[in-house]
């Protein structure tokens, strides 16, 4: 016969289930060895045991409600990440909408940023920043070269005027001779 497939023809994979059989029998493992090594101390720590074991079966259930709600390949693959965070719903009643709410800091510099664009506008308009000093004094300058620009563009029509009356003396002068 041949020996192994080329390429991982012979891989096997263990389900999902056997993985969740694996990891029960190893708390069980873990538990009957707290068990022993407590020894007769067994009355004390029993309802603690209980307790952790109704915790660890309604969060068995929550696991399999989770297992239930992914989707394409994340049902074969089991994520060991300590950073992930699972979000969990919250019931209406566990909700603490009165209680004050952190901000993230992203959110906090945003909020800061709106309030310095908004005293930054405020001392604008009042004149006070640097800026607006510079676009004053440039409208101040601007307005100066419009009415000189106004004030000669006055003269010369007055001067065309006088010039165009002196034309028409003469035209008239002319004509009584």
């Amino acid at each position: 016969g041949r020996k192994g497939g080329h390429k991982g023809r012979a891989r096997q994979y263990t389900s999902p289930e056997e993985i969740d059989a694996q990891l029960q029998a190893e708390k069980q493992k873990a538990r009957e060895e707290e068990e022993q090594e407590e020894g007769g101390e067994g009355a004390t720590g029993d309802p603690k045991k209980d307790k952790k074991s109704l915790d660890s079966d309604e969060s068995d259930e929550d696991d399999e409600d989770y297992q239930q709600k992914r989707k394409g390949v994340e049902g074969l693959i089991d994520i060991e990440n300590p950073n992930r965070v699972i979000q969990t719903t919250k019931k209406v009643t566990q909700l603490d909408l009165d209680g004050p709410k952190e901000l993230s800091r992203r959110e906090r510099e945003e909020i800061e940023k709106q309030k310095a664009k908004e005293r930054y506008m405020k001392m604008h308009l009042a004149g006070k920043t640097e800026q607006a000093k510079a676009d004053l004094a440039r409208l101040a300058i601007i307005r100066k070269q419009r009415e000189e620009a106004a004030r000669k563009k006055e003269e010369e029509r007055k001067a065309k005027d006088e010039a165009a009356m002196a034309g028409k003396r003469l035209q008239s002068l002319s004509l009584n001779k």
